[in-house]
């Protein structure tokens, strides 16, 4: 696999958990984290990575953030992977985690795509280039020649860009933009033209810093994280309610702040399966079912004999299907906000490995 292990990469995941809390100035110092660890009572089991993406190019800081999984029908085994370095522009992963391609788009947070048939795979990034203006960053995934394609980039209102997720709705593409101070944005998007338009259809507000989101295709619901709060679900239909309902709070327990990175596990057509999110206070994840918001567990990605544990995850992502002989049953990236003695990457973790650890069918 890409990258190497680092070398306490076969310490016991809890104890590596109370070095970095006793290692946190000097961590924070190395990837500008101020988070400190902590220790909750409610279990987490443990799987391990099966692969890595080689470095993102920015050493010495919080870089890597947020990963979006395209998966190849005809080839499993050419499957890409689209990561942010959020200093510098994004790279485009092939499964075994070489780094293909790399296009300077400057400071894009969360990433997204969707496959829009004829229109190609639409990839979009949330642009924080301007800090005072929130744009939305479009590219088409080339999947024969493994690059980006630049399409432009649409304003979306005053602030921050930081988190991002697409929905599909028919043959039009929404985009959840969701600002740092809260703000959530539904932009929806007009591909058909030489150059991408954007209209804001409507606007939610969470009260304080929120970052990642997903929305369920089959469901047209949203789930966002605050970060300091918990797990929202926002009804995600351009003429629903704008008030939100939180599914998770961040009790310290269940699921530690900062509330980071979210993704869906679908299964079926209906509303089954699962939402993931980071809970970067304590290195964990935490699921819960999409029927009915149930808590299900927790787990960890601890070291293993050649790849490392995950650490301080902002960004995740989930597909479900077949990648292959090492990904037969679909599968987890997650950002590595800890990989010394390299800069920051992303683990890949097979979706049959988490059921096991979780006791899922």
């Amino acid at each position: 696999m890409a990258g190497n292990a680092p070398p306490n990469s076969r310490i016991d995941p809890l104890t590596r958990l109370l070095i970095a809390a006793a290692l946190l100035p000097l961590a924070a110092c190395a990837a500008g984290k101020r988070d400190i660890p902590v220790v909750p009572t409610t279990p987490a089991a443990s799987v391990q990575a099966r692969g890595q993406t080689d470095a993102v190019g920015t050493a010495n800081a919080d870089a890597a953030d947020d990963p979006a999984i395209w998966r190849n029908p005809a080839n499993p085994a050419a499957s890409l992977i689209v990561g942010t370095d959020k200093k510098a522009g994004l790279h485009v992963y092939d499964l075994t985690g070489k780094d293909r391609f790399f296009i300077d788009a400057g400071q894009v947070n969360n990433v997204d795509l969707k496959d829009m048939g004829p229109l190609g795979i639409i990839v979009a990034a949330s642009d924080r280039n301007d800090r005072k203006n929130a744009k939305l960053a479009l590219f088409r995934l080339d999947t024969a020649a493994v690059k980006l394609i630049p399409l432009g980039t649409i304003p979306v209102g005053a602030g921050e860009a930081y988190g991002l997720c697409l929905m599909a709705v028919g043959n039009t593409l929404h985009a959840f933009n969701v600002i740092k101070d809260g703000t959530i944005r539904q932009v929806a998007l007009d591909l058909s033209g030489a150059a991408p338009t954007g209209t804001i259809v409507r606007t939610m507000k969470l009260a304080t810093q929120s970052e990642g989101c997903a929305a369920d295709d089959r469901t047209q619901r949203l789930y966002v994280g605050e970060e300091n709060v918990g797990l929202w679900r926002f009804d995600a239909r351009a003429d629903g309610p704008v008030a939100g309902t939180l599914i998770a709070p961040a009790d310290g327990q269940k699921l530690v702040v900062d509330v980071e990175g979210v993704t869906l596990a679908p299964e079926g057509t209906g509303n089954g399966g699962y939402v993931i999110v980071s809970s970067q206070g304590d290195h964990a994840y935490t699921v819960y079912r999409l029927s009915d918001d149930s808590y299900v567990g927790r787990f960890r990605i601890a070291a293993g004999s050649t790849i490392g544990a995950t650490e301080e995850t902002d960004g995740i992502d989930f597909a479900p299907g077949d990648f292959g002989l090492t990904y037969p049953g679909g599968l987890f990236v997650a950002q590595d906000g800890y990989n010394p003695p390299y800069a920051q990457n992303f683990k890949y973790v097979a979706w049959a490995d988490i059921k096991a650890a979780l006791g899922i069918e």
